[in-house]
Protein backbone atom coordinates (compact mmCIF):
# COMPACT_ATOMS: atom_id res chain seq x y z
CA UNK A 1 0.00 0.00 0.00
CA UNK A 2 1.76 3.13 -0.66
CA UNK A 3 1.78 6.18 1.68
CA UNK A 4 -1.05 8.22 1.56
CA UNK A 5 -1.22 12.05 1.48
CA UNK A 6 -2.03 14.34 5.18
CA UNK A 7 -5.56 15.10 4.24
CA UNK A 8 -6.73 11.44 3.42
CA UNK A 9 -9.30 9.90 5.04
CA UNK A 10 -8.91 7.55 7.43
CA UNK A 11 -11.80 5.50 7.29
CA UNK A 12 -11.42 3.11 4.55
CA UNK A 13 -14.34 0.22 5.29
CA UNK A 14 -17.96 0.69 7.04
CA UNK A 15 -20.41 -1.79 6.55
CA UNK A 16 -23.08 -3.86 7.93
CA UNK A 17 -24.04 -6.64 5.90
CA UNK A 18 -25.70 -10.05 5.52
CA UNK A 19 -23.04 -11.96 3.81
CA UNK A 20 -19.77 -13.63 5.09
CA UNK A 21 -17.32 -11.09 6.49
CA UNK A 22 -13.53 -11.50 4.68
CA UNK A 23 -10.64 -11.10 7.22
CA UNK A 24 -8.36 -10.45 4.01
CA UNK A 25 -10.65 -7.58 3.31
CA UNK A 26 -10.61 -5.65 6.57
CA UNK A 27 -6.76 -6.13 6.69
CA UNK A 28 -6.20 -4.76 3.37
CA UNK A 29 -8.37 -1.83 3.68
CA UNK A 30 -6.05 -0.57 7.18
CA UNK A 31 -2.64 -0.95 5.22
CA UNK A 32 -0.82 2.37 5.52
CA UNK A 33 2.82 2.75 5.09
CA UNK A 34 3.16 5.45 7.90
CA UNK A 35 1.25 2.57 10.36
CA UNK A 36 3.63 1.16 12.72
CA UNK A 37 0.79 -0.85 14.67
CA UNK A 38 -2.00 -2.32 12.81
CA UNK A 39 -4.63 -4.25 15.31
CA UNK A 40 -7.57 -6.59 13.67
CA UNK A 41 -10.51 -7.80 16.10
CA UNK A 42 -12.37 -10.58 15.15
CA UNK A 43 -15.96 -11.04 17.00
CA UNK A 44 -16.85 -14.69 16.75
CA UNK A 45 -20.22 -16.40 17.62
CA UNK A 46 -19.81 -18.50 20.42
CA UNK A 47 -21.43 -21.85 21.59
CA UNK A 48 -22.75 -21.02 24.91
CA UNK A 49 -23.79 -17.46 26.87
CA UNK A 50 -24.88 -16.90 30.48
CA UNK A 51 -24.30 -20.55 31.33
CA UNK A 52 -26.52 -21.90 28.14
CA UNK A 53 -25.48 -23.84 25.49
CA UNK A 54 -26.18 -21.67 21.95
CA UNK A 55 -27.31 -23.40 19.07
CA UNK A 56 -27.12 -20.42 16.53
CA UNK A 57 -27.85 -16.03 16.49
CA UNK A 58 -29.11 -13.69 14.14
CA UNK A 59 -28.06 -10.34 14.21
CA UNK A 60 -30.73 -7.36 12.86
CA UNK A 61 -29.60 -4.09 12.42
CA UNK A 62 -31.60 -0.78 13.17
CA UNK A 63 -31.65 1.51 9.40
CA UNK A 64 -29.30 3.74 10.87
CA UNK A 65 -26.90 1.33 11.85
CA UNK A 66 -24.30 2.10 9.16
CA UNK A 67 -24.35 6.11 10.05
CA UNK A 68 -23.93 5.12 13.62
CA UNK A 69 -20.92 3.43 13.09
CA UNK A 70 -19.76 6.00 11.15
CA UNK A 71 -20.13 8.49 14.20
CA UNK A 72 -18.16 6.24 16.09
CA UNK A 73 -15.46 6.07 13.55
CA UNK A 74 -15.00 9.06 13.65
CA UNK A 75 -14.83 9.89 17.08
CA UNK A 76 -12.05 7.20 17.42
CA UNK A 77 -10.19 9.01 14.06
CA UNK A 78 -10.49 12.22 16.34
CA UNK A 79 -9.33 10.71 19.98
CA UNK A 80 -6.30 8.39 18.31
CA UNK A 81 -3.66 8.96 15.58
CA UNK A 82 -5.74 6.86 13.74
CA UNK A 83 -3.95 6.18 9.49
CA UNK A 84 -6.64 3.71 8.97
CA UNK A 85 -9.77 2.22 10.10
CA UNK A 86 -12.18 -0.30 9.10
CA UNK A 87 -15.60 -2.09 10.73
CA UNK A 88 -17.87 -4.50 9.48
CA UNK A 89 -20.83 -6.72 11.50
CA UNK A 90 -22.69 -9.16 9.68
CA UNK A 91 -26.68 -9.28 9.92
CA UNK A 92 -28.28 -12.44 9.25
CA UNK A 93 -28.29 -16.00 10.79
CA UNK A 94 -25.19 -17.42 11.88
CA UNK A 95 -23.88 -20.72 13.21
CA UNK A 96 -21.31 -21.57 15.90
CA UNK A 97 -17.78 -20.54 15.09
CA UNK A 98 -18.88 -17.97 12.34
CA UNK A 99 -17.38 -14.25 12.36
CA UNK A 100 -19.87 -11.64 13.33
CA UNK A 101 -17.85 -8.48 13.52
CA UNK A 102 -14.17 -7.24 12.41
CA UNK A 103 -12.18 -4.24 13.47
CA UNK A 104 -9.20 -2.96 12.94
CA UNK A 105 -7.23 0.22 13.27
CA UNK A 106 -3.75 1.56 12.09
CA UNK A 107 -1.86 3.81 13.60
CA UNK A 108 1.84 4.96 14.29
CA UNK A 109 2.57 2.90 17.18
CA UNK A 110 0.95 -0.45 18.29
CA UNK A 111 -0.21 1.18 21.72
CA UNK A 112 -2.65 3.49 19.80
CA UNK A 113 -3.63 0.97 17.38
CA UNK A 114 -4.70 -1.41 20.79
CA UNK A 115 -6.39 1.81 22.75
CA UNK A 116 -8.57 2.61 19.33
CA UNK A 117 -9.29 -0.54 18.70
CA UNK A 118 -10.29 -1.80 21.59
CA UNK A 119 -12.32 1.65 21.89
CA UNK A 120 -13.83 0.83 18.19
CA UNK A 121 -15.19 -2.54 18.71
CA UNK A 122 -16.10 -1.57 22.68
CA UNK A 123 -18.13 1.40 21.31
CA UNK A 124 -19.86 -0.50 18.24
CA UNK A 125 -20.98 -2.98 20.62
CA UNK A 126 -22.70 -0.36 22.96
CA UNK A 127 -23.96 2.45 20.88
CA UNK A 128 -24.47 1.04 17.00
CA UNK A 129 -28.42 -0.52 17.35
CA UNK A 130 -27.59 -3.91 16.28
CA UNK A 131 -29.56 -7.02 17.97
CA UNK A 132 -28.72 -10.31 18.75
CA UNK A 133 -31.44 -13.31 18.78
CA UNK A 134 -29.89 -15.86 20.20
CA UNK A 135 -31.20 -19.73 19.84
CA UNK A 136 -30.80 -21.64 23.02
CA UNK A 137 -30.32 -25.45 23.02
CA UNK A 138 -32.90 -26.06 25.63
CA UNK A 139 -35.12 -24.05 23.24
CA UNK A 140 -35.83 -20.71 25.09
CA UNK A 141 -34.80 -17.55 22.60
CA UNK A 142 -33.57 -13.94 23.83
CA UNK A 143 -32.92 -10.94 22.25
CA UNK A 144 -29.99 -8.43 23.26
CA UNK A 145 -29.35 -5.04 21.74
CA UNK A 146 -27.30 -2.35 21.88
CA UNK A 147 -25.89 -1.79 25.17
CA UNK A 148 -25.72 -5.50 26.09
CA UNK A 149 -24.27 -7.19 23.58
Amino acid sequence: MGAMSENHDPIRLLDVRGTPLSLDEVHAAVGDDAAGGTTLFVGTVRDHDGGKAVTALEYSAHPTAARELRRIAEKICADFPVRALAAVHRTGRLEIGDVAVIVAVSCPHRGEAFAASRRLIDDLKHEVPIWKHQVFADGEEEWVGAGSC
